[in-house]
């Protein structure tokens, strides 16, 4: 059954739109697009306020959520937060991960977000005992996206070690395999969905011993599957990369064949000179997580010189203490612009594009992130008589969204077509606020 939206304006890169007629087919894909169409047409769904295509949330670790205002005050380093993020890790089960997630994914359909790349290591029960199961807790995250409304591309984890040399410590057991081997034995059993992909990742060079490190990305190119890999996130990952083998992480990364047009470093933010020209050179992507790496106090990684090389970029909410892809767009550039004192390093239109399609290539989906003919009709419309975006249409561009709006200012979003979030309130689960108090309440008891 055809379905027709009309847009009262719309993004279509790189530029608005006003009147614009939408029409999806039954696969949930546009099959036709038309400006300049001053009325909605019969039996159209209008959708009054900016919209703009689906956002993609390229990094995020859902369980993470639960740690939002517990642990953003007092002193410390990445180091010391990681030890209570280890605390919550251990408390979950499928059945509570599953609870959490659907809450937190349903979050973020409220903000517009519509894919998620979910970086999942939490793979066992506490002690690393096997579930009956032994996807349970990937499975329980793919059912919490359905539920919510999104897509997902899960990026199941290698995590084997919990240093250079070193066993898993009593929290990681969780999160190995015990070897890479066994994690791409374990990782197979996971199925392609309508609304999920299954791709991998590399933890980080010090949870994967560099003799393993092609396992992964062997595993990932045979299934031309995104493979994701947190790269150079702290100065101490790179000294001590260093300090074993010679040479930094991603140096380390290039010489075993994870680099690539389907590989994506997360963060990247203490980089050499030589390290950019790698990821530039084979086209590996950047994701940036500007709350994240500014709640952790992690540093300022250097996106333009990244992207000047040839690193596409896309961004993620990563620890979710804001969950808000605008928020992130925005970040990103006025983090630059307090790094170098100018302004000016990318146009709205870019970072809006960081946030939408560049983001869904980064997940493997190519088809989504874009209003126009042949992809996904995924759709998120912002509100234009909000206090943050009230004023004057005429000349109306991306700016509004990213400079103006936040996640709070979404009315509506469409996933394949299909309202998930219609007025601001989610369709599916109805009361998120009470499904995220219940589901981190349950954890925190």
């Amino acid at each position: 059954m055809q379905v027709t939206y009309w847009l009262e304006h719309a993004w279509i890169d790189p530029a608005v739109e006003s009147g614009v007629v939408v029409e999806v087919a039954a696969d949930g894909r546009i099959s036709a697009v038309r400006t300049g169409v001053e009325a909605p047409p019969p039996g159209a769904t209008a959708l009054r306020g900016l919209t703009v295509p689906g956002l993609a949330n390229a990094h995020s670790h859902a369980f993470h959520r639960a740690l939002r205002s517990h642990v953003q005050v007092g002193s410390g380093t990445f180091w010391t937060w990681r030890d209570t993020m280890y605390s919550y890790a251990d408390r979950l089960t499928p059945d509570t991960y599953h609870a959490l997630a659907r809450a937190v994914y349903a979050e973020m359909a409220l903000t517009g977000i519509t894919t998620v790349g979910e970086f999942h290591y939490l793979h066992h029960a506490p002690g690393g005992t096997r579930y009956a199961d032994p996807n349970a807790m990937g499975e329980a995250l793919i059912a919490a996206a359905a539920e919510a409304g999104i897509r997902i591309t899960l990026l199941d984890t290698a995590y084997v070690s919990s240093g250079f040399g070193k066993a898993p410590d009593e929290h990681q057991q969780r999160f190995s395999d015990g070897t890479t081997e066994a994690w791409a034995e374990r990782a197979s059993l996971l199925k392609d969905r309508d609304h999920a992909k299954i791709g991998a990742a590399v933890h980080s060079v010090r949870a994967v011993p560099a003799g393993q490190l092609s396992t992964v990305a062997e595993w990932a190119q045979s299934r031309d599957a995104a493979l994701h890999v947190h790269l150079s996130e702290q100065v101490a990952e790179n000294e001590a990369c260093l300090a074993a083998h010679g040479c930094t992480p991603t140096q380390l990364l290039a010489e075993h064949g994870v680099l690539g047009e389907r590989t994506v470093g997360v963060h990247n933010t203490h980089m050499t000179d030589e390290d950019i020209a790698l990821l530039g050179n084979s086209r590996t992507g950047t994701c940036m997580c500007p709350t994240t790496e500014r709640d952790l106090a992690d540093g300022i990684g250097p996106a333009v010189a990244l992207q000047k090389a040839g690193s596409p970029l896309s961004l993620g909410s990563d620890s979710h203490a804001v969950i808000d892809l605008f928020e992130e767009a925005r970040a990103m550039e006025l983090n630059e612009r307090l790094r170098t004192q100018t302004r000016g390093h990318w146009t709205a239109a870019a970072l809006l594009r960081a946030a939408t399609a560049d983001g869904h290539a980064a997940l493997g989906w190519d088809d989504a992130g874009r209003i126009e003919t042949g992809n996904f009709a995924d759709l998120v419309t912002v509100a234009l008589d909000s206090v943050r975006t009230a004023g004057p249409v005429a000349g109306l561009g991306a700016e509004i969204a990213v400079f103006a709006a936040s996640g709070a200012d979404v009315k509506h979003t469409v996933v394949g077509g299909k309202h998930v979030v219609r007025d601001g309130r989610h369709e599916l689960v109805g009361d998120v606020a009470e499904a995220l108090a219940a589901s981190i309440g349950a954890l925190r008891a």
